[in-house]
C-alpha cells in the first residue's frame, strides 16, 4: 500500500493507515487516477469516534479478499467528516435524497467527476435484514460500471442537478414575538413530559433549544410562553442530569440516549455536546440562584456543570492548550466497557455493605439495563448522606480509572474550541472559575496562533501542527462569539478586534450575493466541490449561518458604533432568513432562536465602570447573575480604551456605576445593586 494516509492531522484517517485497503485522502490526485483508470471512487466517510464506522472497519476494510476487490475496482478515498464537513455535507445530503436517511460511517460510489451514484451508509459484511453485504454492493456496483457506465454517468449528472435544486436559500421571514412564541409552542407539541425531552428514541440533548427556552423565560417572565419555556428547560436538563447520558462519577455528557428514558447512552462522547451543553447548564444554574423561579432540584445544575467543565479541561485539553474533539464510544472494541457496571463488581469495589448502597443509587440491577446483565450509572435522586456519595464516587471513580480506557480523537477542530471558549468563559465569570478562563484563554492563543494564517482560518490543528482544510463558516462564527466572550469576560481589546477581523472575513467571503443575509458554508475561493453546501438548520452544532449570525448580534453590542451599526443590520437580514425554519422546526433551530431572543433584547448591553474593589464587584456580580442569556457585560477601569462599551463612561460621584442599554438606547447610570436588578430587569 501507498500508506497515503500515514501522515494525516486525522486520527480517524491515521486508524485506517494500517488497512489492506489502498486508500487515498481527499484530493485531486485521487479523481486524476480514477478517470485514468476508468473506475469509479468509493468514498468512505466517518469519525474517530464512531461505534459503526469502526465495525465497519473491522468487518471489511481489513479483510484482504474485499480489500483487493475495492484496489482492483475502485479509487478509495477516505475522509473524516469532522475534518472536511464540506465534503461530508454535500455527499449526506445526496444519501439522504437516495436513501431517506444518513449518518456514518457514509459509503458513496462517486463518478471520477465527484458526482455520486450511490449512497448508503453501514454494510455488513454478510447480508443481514433484507441490506446485501458489503461485498454484494461492491460487485452489483462494479457490473453497473461496466455494463452500463454511460447509464451510471447520467444518473449521477441528474442526482447533482436535483442536489444543486434543493439548495435555495429559505424565504424571507421574520423571527418576530409571535414566531418565538409559536416555537415556544411548537416545542411543547414534541416534548416528552414524563422522561423530559423532545421525541421518542433516539434521544440527542437540545442544548441549544434549552438555550432558547430559558433566554425566552429571562424575557417574557410569566407573561404567555414564558413560564412553559422554563419547564420544559429544567425538565430536560433533570431528566439528562439524572440520567445515564451523563457520567454520573467522572462528568460529561454522551453523544445521545438510544432510549427514550436518557438510560442507554451511545458512550462517545463529544466536545461541541458539552460545550453546549456546559453553557445552557450554566444559565440554568445562574437562573436557580435567583428569587425569579422554583427549582425543582436545587444546586442540580450548578453541580453539572461544574463537573462538565472540569470534564472538559481534564479529559479533552490537550498539550497545546486546546480541546480535542472526543472520547471514542468503544474500549478495544466493545462499546461501553470503560463505563457500565453489574452489582458483583460494586461490591467488589465497594464492599458488601456500599456496594448494595451503591448498586440501589445507581439502578444497577441484576437484570441489567446494558447488554450481558451491566447497567449504566443513573441518579434518580440526591443521595441521603453526601459523604458517603463522595467516597463511594471517588473509590468507583478510581477502579474505573484502571480499567481499558476509550482512544482520544485529539485533533484540535476550530468550530468546536471556539464552543468550548464560548461555553467556559461564561461559567468562569458566574461560577468564579478563573482556571475554566485561563483554559479558555488557552485555547483562543492556540487557536489564533495555530489556525489563522494570513487572515484566513484551517480546520484543524493536531500536536501543534495545522491541517491543511481550510475553515468553514461555522469555524469563523464559533470562534469569533468565544473571543467576544473573552473579551467580556477579561476586557482585552485583542479578543474584540480579532473577532470582528473573523466577522468581515465571514461577511465577505461566505455571503450570498443573490440572497441578502443567507450563507454559504464554504468561501467563495474553496475548493469546487459538485455543489457548494448551504445549510442553515441546526443539528448537533450550530449551523455556520447561525454561529456567524449569534456572533454579529454580540459583536453589534460590543463593537464601535459605525461597525456596531454594519453588523446589527447584517444580523437582522440573516434573522430574516431562518423565520420560516424557525417555524416549522424549531428544535433544529435553537441556535437561531437564541440569538433572536437575544435581538428581542436589545441585546442588552451592560457596562460597569469603576475602580476595582468591592463596589465593583457588587456590580459585576448582580450583572452575572442577573443579566439574561445573550447579554454583552464589560467591566472595568473608567472611561476605558480597551473596550468601546467603557468608552465614555465614569463613576458616580467617585463610586463604580453600572450603564444599562438596549438597542443602543441608555438608561441613567446605576450605583447601587438593587437599582441595578431593577433596571435589568426592566
Amino acid at each position: 500500500m501507498a500508506e497515503r494516509l500515514a501522515q494525516a492531522t486525522s486520527p480517524y484517517l491515521l486508524q485506517h493507515a494500517d488497512n489492506p485497503v489502498d486508500w487515498w485522502p481527499w484530493c485531486a490526485e485521487a479523481f486524476e487516477e480514477a478517470r485514468r483508470r476508468d473506475v469509479p471512487v468509493l468514498l468512505s466517510v466517518g469519525y474517530a469516534a464512531c461505534h459503526w464506522c469502526h465495525v465497519m472497519a473491522h468487518e471489511s476494510f481489513e479483510d484482504p479478499e474485499i480489500a483487493e476487490v475495492m484496489n482492483d475496482n475502485f479509487v478509495s478515498v477516505k475522509v473524516d467528516r469532522e475534518e472536511r464537513p464540506d465534503i461530508d455535507a454535500v455527499y449526506i445530503q445526496a444519501t439522504q435524497a437516495m436513501t431517506g436517511q444518513a449518518g456514518w460511517p457514509m459509503t458513496c460510489f462517486l463518478t471520477p467527476d465527484g458526482e455520486p451514484f450511490h449512497c448508503g451508509t453501514y454494510y455488513p459484511a454478510a447480508p443481514m435484514r433484507g441490506m446485501p453485504s458489503f461485498r454484494q454492493l461492491l460487485d452489483a456496483v462494479i457490473s453497473a460500471w461496466n455494463e452500463r457506465t454511460e447509464e451510471v454517468r447520467q444518473s449521477a449528472a441528474k442526482i447533482v442537478q436535483h442536489l444543486e435544486g434543493q439548495r435555495a436559500a429559505l424565504p424571507e421571514s421574520n423571527v418576530d414575538d409571535e414566531t418565538l412564541a409559536g416555537a415556544v409552542t411548537g416545542l411543547t407539541e414534541e416534548f416528552d413530559a414524563s422522561r423530559g425531552g423532545f421525541g421518542d428514541s433516539p434521544k440527542f440533548p437540545p442544548s441549544m433549544v434549552l438555550e432558547f427556552l430559558l433566554r425566552h423565560h429571562e424575557r417574557r417572565g410569566e407573561q404567555g410562553t414564558g413560564p412553559r419555556a422554563w419547564e420544559m428547560a429544567e425538565s430536560v436538563c433533570t431528566a439528562m442530569a439524572r440520567g445515564g447520558i451523563y457520567d454520573q462519577l467522572a462528568g460529561g455528557f454522551s453523544r445521545y440516549s438510544v432510549d427514550a428514558s436518557w438510560t442507554v447512552p451511545h458512550f462517545e462522547k463529544m466536545l461541541y455536546d458539552n460545550a453546549l451543553l456546559l453553557r445552557a447548564y450554566a444559565h440554568l444554574a445562574r437562573r436557580c440562584a435567583t428569587d425569579d423561579v422554583s427549582c425543582t432540584s436545587p444546586g442540580l445544575a450548578e453541580r453539572v456543570a461544574g463537573e462538565t467543565a472540569d470534564f472538559m479541561v481534564r479529559e479533552l485539553g490537550t498539550a497545546e492548550g486546546g480541546f480535542a474533539a472526543s472520547l471514542d464510544a468503544d474500549t478495544d472494541g466493545e462499546e461501553g466497557l470503560t463505563y457500565v457496571w453489574t452489582p458483583d463488581q460494586l461490591r467488589e469495589v465497594l464492599g458488601a455493605e456500599d456496594g448494595a448502597w451503591a448498586a440501589e443509587l445507581f439502578g444497577v440491577t441484576r437484570e441489567g439495563t446494558f447488554e450481558r446483565g451491566a447497567s449504566t450509572l443513573r441518579l434518580p435522586r440526591d443521595p441521603d448522606d453526601a459523604q458517603r456519595w463522595d467516597r463511594v464516587r471517588a473509590e468507583l471513580l478510581s477502579a474505573r480509572s484502571r480499567r481499558p480506557q476509550p482512544d482520544r480523537d485529539d485533533k484540535v477542530v476550530t468550530a468546536w474550541n471556539g464552543l468550548a471558549i464560548t461555553a467556559l468563559a461564561e461559567a468562569a465569570t458566574t461560577m468564579d472559575r478563573p482556571d475554566w478562563l485561563r483554559a479558555a484563554e488557552d485555547a483562543a492563543r492556540l487557536l489564533v496562533e495555530t489556525h489563522w494564517r494570513d487572515g484566513r482560518l484551517v480546520r484543524n490543528s493536531r500536536a501543534g501542527t495545522a491541517g491543511n482544510a481550510a475553515g468553514v463558516l461555522e469555524d469563523y462564527g464559533c470562534l469569533a462569539e468565544g473571543l467576544l466572550q473573552l473579551h467580556q469576560a477579561g476586557g482585552s481589546r485583542r479578543w474584540l478586534v480579532l473577532a470582528c477581523e473573523l466577522l468581515d472575513t465571514a461577511l465577505e467571503l461566505f455571503s450570498d450575493e443573490e440572497n441578502p443575509g443567507a450563507f454559504h458554508d464554504t468561501a467563495a475561493d474553496a475548493e469546487s466541490l459538485v455543489n457548494r453546501p448551504s445549510d442553515p438548520t441546526d443539528n448537533a452544532s450550530p449551523s455556520g449561518a447561525a454561529a456567524v449570525t449569534s456572533a454579529l448580534v454580540t459583536a453589534c453590542a460590543l463593537a464601535e458604533p459605525e461597525r456596531a451599526q454594519r453588523y446589527r443590520a447584517a444580523a437582522e437580514r440573516s434573522l430574516n432568513r431562518a423565520g420560516l425554519l424557525a417555524q416549522r422546526a424549531p428544535r433544529f433551530a435553537g441556535h437561531w432562536l437564541a440569538a433572536a431572543e437575544a435581538m428581542r433584547h436589545g441585546p442588552l448591553q451592560v457596562a460597569v465602570a469603576g475602580p476595582e474593589g468591592p463596589g465593583r464587584g457588587k456590580l459585576a456580580g448582580a450583572v452575572r447573575l442577573h443579566a439574561p442569556g445573550g447579554a454583552v457585560t464589560v467591566v472595568g477601569e473608567p472611561d476605558n480604551a480597551e473596550a468601546p462599551l467603557l468608552e465614555g463612561r465614569g463613576t458616580l460621584e467617585g463610586e463604580p456605576a453600572a450603564y444599562v442599554c438596549r438597542g443602543f438606547v441608555c438608561d441613567r447610570p446605576v450605583g447601587t445593586v438593587e437599582e441595578l436588578v431593577a433596571a435589568l430587569h426592566g
